[in-house]
């Protein structure tokens, strides 16, 4: 009895396939919908925006030669992940009282939109 290792392999089975349509244009897909209303109010920045303003006016301050955001947001990244949750407590203070400020004003926006 001959192993599959020792009989020669089959060939496979090839499927012939519809040509394709010699005309290349695609139709053009439909533009999405825009995001929403402009007049809604925006969603305030997270803590580490709040804490990212503050850093970028004392790094520019200490390295004034600096001109590259990557490297300041790099810096900034750094800093935020070195500090301690009692340091950062202030910048989610912030984003706290704005985000309340943001829900009441969500609130106030859907009233008028209903009626």
């Amino acid at each position: 009895m001959k192993t599959r290792s020792q009989t020669s392999p089959k060939p496979l089975k090839t499927v012939a396939m519809a040509p394709r349509p010699s005309s290349t244009k695609r139709k053009p897909r439909p533009k999405p919908a825009g995001k929403g209303d402009p007049r809604a109010p925006k969603k305030p920045p997270t803590a580490f925006f709040y804490f990212m303003e503050d850093f970028r006016k004392i790094y520019k301050q200490e390295k004034p030669s600096v001109k590259s955001m990557q490297e300041i947001g790099k810096a900034c990244g750094e800093k935020w992940n070195t500090m301690t949750f009692e340091e950062k407590v202030k910048y989610y203070d912030i984003a706290t009282e704005k985000r309340a400020e943001f829900e009441k004003a969500m609130i106030e926006y859907n009233k008028k939109k209903e009626s």
